[in-house]
């Protein structure tokens, strides 16, 4: 949720300009008015009950006629104002929960097309023969099998078999150990979240439909442990001696990603259900800039590690999500597709989750509190990192020759 300080400043067309920039749909104008609106009423109320107290002692030393009748005619206009607020509030609350973070100023403009490759390390590999795509690869190894999901799930789940298990396994424990050795420490969390858990993370109402509910139960399954890391610290006040906090965290994401799929998204590319490491970081909203930089070059690290070819994107305004404030997304390439996929993305979410969720730090020397910059990162998401090293490390008989650090891994397993 944004600082509705900001809209009422002097800067309050900026503000504006910049909301608009990340969704020209949002009707931030409306926002404005029944802030405004809201705000108007809110006064009113408090004139019209200082106005009822001073009448009451007027009572209290006789009550005239006079005094009974301004006392009914105030006490009714009490009650219509605390009508008309009701619907207003109501209003102006969805609206602002479903208002979109505001962007920093470096954020270019515009959607996809704009996004901006700032960084690129290593080389597309090179194969003397035609690389295949992880489906056709498959057709030997027999790592996944989506048909037997689909009976059990339906369409966009898949079933993981022989050495595909291993490999998941091993990549989550040099995943969870590289973050560990920087600084995050390992959380398990819940898979599932009450409502009021999703909107403290900006999920409700926004994304509703997006994600599995179970409504009897007030219950959703996490699309990503970003939910469940917010959520760790809402409602609290944090030791500024202790910023920042970084945590990462294994789980499940289930997503129902309603609508099609195209060819560029088949097998293990785009499904309902998926592993991800995450890193998340509370800290100091002076030094979060810095912590996205540190979060970025950690996922880069594992990328780097795998010996993956990648690029790093600086989203533009559109492409960027509903609670970033700015983002990096993580490509790798895909040989068999022939294109950069997203297998991470980095974001500063500045203060948009504390605010909605309460989590603020003691500023030194008694001089209140301040809402924390709160920040995420996929490290990573494994579907598409399985596909990348098939791709990338498949030999001409169809085998696949993983490196040396995941081989290593994989055998301490079983």
């Amino acid at each position: 949720m944004i600082d509705m300080a900001l809209l009422r400043g002097e800067r309050s067309e900026v503000v504006q300009t910049a909301i608009l920039k990340k969704d020209p749909d949002f009707n931030v104008k409306r926002l404005v008015e029944l802030d405004n609106a809201v705000r108007k009423l809110r006064n009113k109320i408090e004139e019209l009950r200082a106005e009822r107290n001073k009448l009451a002692l007027l009572a209290s030393g006789g009550v005239t006629e006079e005094v009974r009748s301004k006392s009914i005619e105030v006490g009714k206009a009490i009650k219509e104002k605390e009508k008309s607020i009701i619907d207003i509030e109501k209003e102006f609350k969805a609206l602002a929960l479903r208002c979109p973070n505001i962007l920093f100023e470096d954020v270019p403009a515009g959607n996809k097309e704009a996004n901006k490759v700032v960084k690129t390390w290593g080389e597309k590999p090179k194969f003397a023969f035609q690389p295949q795509n992880h489906l056709q690869l498959n057709e030997s190894l027999e790592w996944f099998d989506f048909e037997t999901a689909a009976k059990m799930s339906g369409a966009q789940f898949a079933l993981y078999r022989k050495d595909a298990v291993k490999l998941m396994y091993a990549l989550t424990r040099i995943m969870l150990k590289h973050n560990a050795e920087n600084g995050f420490e390992p959380v398990l969390p819940p898979f599932l979240v009450n409502n009021a858990a999703m909107v403290k993370n900006g999920s409700l109402p926004k994304f509703e439909g997006d994600f599995y509910s179970t409504k009897e139960d007030d219950l959703s399954l996490i699309p990503t442990a970003e939910v469940t890391l917010t959520n760790m610290y809402a409602d609290s006040i944090l030791d500024q001696k202790k910023l920042p906090l970084r945590h990462t965290a294994w789980t499940s994401c289930f997503r129902q990603e309603a609508g099609g799929y195209g060819a560029s998204e088949r097998g293990l590319i785009r499904i309902h259900q998926f592993e991800k490491v995450e890193l998340y970081s509370f800290c100091e909203p002076e030094k979060s800039e810095e912590e996205l930089k540190f979060i970025v070059n950690v996922a880069e690290g594992l990328l780097q590690k795998l010996g993956l070819h990648y690029q790093v994107s600086l989203l533009a305004a559109q492409d960027t999500s509903f609670v970033s404030a700015k983002t990096y997304d993580l490509e790798v390439w895909l040989p068999g597709q022939g294109a950069f996929y997203e297998v991470s993305s980095c974001s500063n979410v500045a203060d948009f989750q504390a605010r909605r969720a309460k989590i603020r730090f003691r500023l030194p020397e008694s001089k209140g509190v301040k809402l924390v910059h709160t920040l995420n990162g996929s490290s990573l998401a494994l579907p598409r990192l399985v596909v990348a090293l098939m791709e990338t490390y498949q030999k001409s008989d169809g085998t696949i020759k993983l490196p040396d650090i995941i081989k290593k891994e994989m055998d301490f397993l079983w």
